[in-house]
């Protein structure tokens, strides 16, 4: 009976078997296809469709590459090498890599410094981009640098310059020191010290110190130039910017309509208009005898262009801000200036930061159109005079795609920067 009973049992397992792997369907590389690229019929057809334009993209964009010459001094002598082969004429990249960067009047024996003051660049923006992450010691090149990569590409001596950056930091003393009789008599003050230094600067900043061998802004170019204008413009223009949006939701009603107005005026005028009465008009509103350097001047009007359309962005950021924060400044016991410093306009400028790199690089873009006025940018140096020497007259391909990648990279990184800023700043719903 024990027998029997004994075989009646169920097997009761008291181990677990091993894992069995997953089908090969669903890990790895055939998942993420299936996933992907195959997930439905029409997937699969737009998906062998793109694959067949890329085969035929690839097909005739990597000989011209592969088969490229980079050792010839004109298009004739890259033809007779070529020998009616698929192949680019990338020499003139290593011929005119100058030209290219830095302009064709820039003296050759100062490259240095426009490359020196490119680097620190990078420098003196990272504890800007990554506060989080560096000592904000470093701010103090920060401000110092706009000084010395003048210094650096206009060359002259450095007192101008030195004089100029003590201006400032006198400007923001008298600032602070003001700042507790109201906001408005502070910025007076600051104002009023800093247009001090700037005269005594033009007065006494002829003192040899430090002298580099002084580069004009006529012999400005390349993709140099671009970098200048591009770089400049959007950190003016931002702080202008965020004026003109507070400026126009001031109560004070000619605040307002002289911030209305100008936004309105800008944002109907197309940029290449403005660089034209740059170029042309402007120097008739200046006395008589007044000399007002051409690049200044671009400067101004790329910024004010600039500065309408960001602008608006912030103003769409303070609207999307419900009414409750304004109210929260106002039970704190905080003014205007106080309640917008610490409250408002983090949340605001955290909002447009999409609508902001739209803007700087769209506006990087546009540097590009001071070639119309005569200025030899990189898109001018190729216009001008690359492709006006015999030489090289007939090759596009090459130079347009060099400056379409210069132009490429910037953007691209600043628009990835700005995604990764959206991302640490995006503190609300973790």
């Amino acid at each position: 009976m024990s027998d029997t009973h004994a075989e009646s049992v169920a097997y009761v397992r008291d181990s677990m078997l091993p894992e069995s792997p997953p089908p090969a369907a669903e890990t790895g590389v055939t998942k993420w296809m299936k996933q992907n690229l195959f997930a439905t019929i029409p997937n699969s057809v737009l998906t062998v469709a793109a694959i067949v334009v890329i085969y035929f993209l690839l097909a005739a964009t990597l000989p011209w590459i592969l088969n490229g010459i980079w050792n010839a001094t004109s298009i004739r002598e890259c033809r007779e090498i070529l020998d009616g082969a698929t192949g680019g004429c990338f020499a003139v990249l290593s011929d005119r890599w100058n030209q290219l960067l830095f302009g064709f009047k820039y003296p050759s024996t100062e490259y240095w410094r426009p490359a020196l003051a490119f680097l620190l660049l990078f420098v003196a923006a990272a504890p800007v981009m990554f506060f989080k992450y560096l000592p904000r010691q470093m701010l103090l090149f920060t401000g110092v640098y706009p000084f010395l990569a003048f210094w650096l590409i206009w060359g002259g001596s450095i007192v101008p310059p030195l004089l100029l950056l003590l201006g400032f930091v006198a400007a923001y003393v008298a600032f602070k020191a003001l700042e507790k009789r109201g906001f408005g008599v502070a910025v007076l003050g600051g104002l009023g010290v800093l247009v001090v230094a700037i005269l005594l600067a033009g007065s006494i900043g002829k003192i040899e110190v430090l002298r580099l061998e002084q580069v004009p802004s006529r012999d400005m170019g390349g993709f140099m130039l671009n970098m200048i204008l591009g770089t400049v413009c959007v950190s003016l223009s931002i702080p202008i910017g965020i004026a003109l949006a507070l400026g126009r939701q001031s109560d004070m009603p000619i605040i307002k309509w002289i911030c209305v107005v100008f936004i309105e005026f800008i944002r109907g005028v197309p940029l290449i208009t403005l660089l034209f009465v740059a170029n042309v008009v402007l120097a008739y509103f200046l006395p008589p005898g007044t000399t007002f350097d051409l690049i200044i001047r671009v400067i101004i009007m790329i910024t004010a262009f600039a500065s309408a359309y960001i602008a608006e962005v912030i103003r769409g950021g303070l609207a999307a801000l419900p009414r409750g924060q304004y109210e929260a400044g106002d039970s704190l016991g905080l003014d205007y200036a106080q309640a917008m410093r610490l409250i408002i306009l983090p949340q605001a400028l955290k909002i447009s930061i999409p609508g902001i790199v739209n803007v700087a690089v769209g506006l990087f873009k546009d540097t590009t159109l001071v070639s119309v006025i005569s200025m030899f940018d990189l898109v001018g140096m190729i216009r001008g005079p690359i492709l006006a020497s015999t030489d090289w007259n007939g090759v596009y391909w090459e130079l347009f795609g060099f400056a379409a990648l210069l132009f490429f990279v910037v953007c691209y990184g600043v628009s990835q920067y700005s995604q990764w800023l959206e991302r640490e700043l995006n503190t609300d719903h973790r």
